[in-house]
């Protein structure tokens, strides 16, 4: 049987990836308007923000009391932060490359990254439970990704070069990836968290470099 807490991660994953066609498809359909924009911004709190934190209180900050609740609390905030500062971005000019980069971790991704300890613990290779100071120091190492301002891969630029004959091998890895997450859930997300995790340092250093490079061949644009 599929515990409560699992089955609460599992749906993290499949909202992740309902928000990140939600938008796409209000606008194939001309149905976006602004209410369903906050209406999303706030499901995407409850879903990235209330319900991880109520997750890894309740399997394993509780021992902690009050720095455990700080520790999730911190979080929550920092993800209704987030989403506030994506909302008041959309309508800034920016060049078409920063597209590729979101400013600090995307909202889902937060989510799932911040449960990398339940999901460690989930392998029953190291019983990550029983050292809740760790689980509550990554969450707040998660809150801060969530705030900063350190450019993560978005990937929004992707679709535009995908060349027609990687279309059918992309799919296939994506379907390998959803049957991976049925049968084997806490290692792949697992190994999918800590990949993320890598691209960070990764995404922070192209970006820098295509900052400089468009800096150089902007300077009016890059002084204002």
């Amino acid at each position: 049987n599929v515990s409560p807490l699992a089955a609460v991660s599992s749906d993290l994953v499949a909202a992740a990836i309902l928000d990140g066609v939600d938008g796409r498809l209000a606008r194939a359909l001309k149905a976006q308007s602004r209410f369903g924009a906050e209406l999303d911004s706030l499901a995407d709190f409850i879903n990235f923000g209330v319900a991880p934190a109520i997750v890894l209180f309740t399997w394993g900050l509780g021992g902690l009391k009050g720095f455990g609740w700080l520790a999730v609390l911190l979080f929550a905030c920092g993800m209704g932060l987030r989403l506030a500062r994506f909302n008041s971005m959309l309508e800034v000019d920016k060049p078409k490359w920063q597209s590729n980069y979101f400013t600090g971790m995307p909202a889902p991704a937060g989510a799932i990254t911040v449960l990398l300890p339940f999901y460690i613990d989930g392998l029953g290779i190291v019983a990550v439970k029983q050292f809740p100071l760790f689980t509550a120091l990554y969450t707040l190492a998660m809150a801060f990704l969530l705030v900063s301002t350190i450019p993560t891969f978005s990937g929004k630029l992707m679709g535009e070069r995908i060349r027609g004959e990687l279309l059918l091998p992309i799919m296939t890895a994506v379907a390998a990836l959803v049957g991976l997450l049925v049968t084997y859930p806490y290692g792949t997300l697992t190994v999918v968290t800590l990949g993320y995790l890598a691209t960070i340092p990764i995404s922070y250093r192209r970006f820098r470099f295509l900052q400089r490079e468009w800096e150089v061949l902007h300077p009016t644009e890059a002084a204002k």
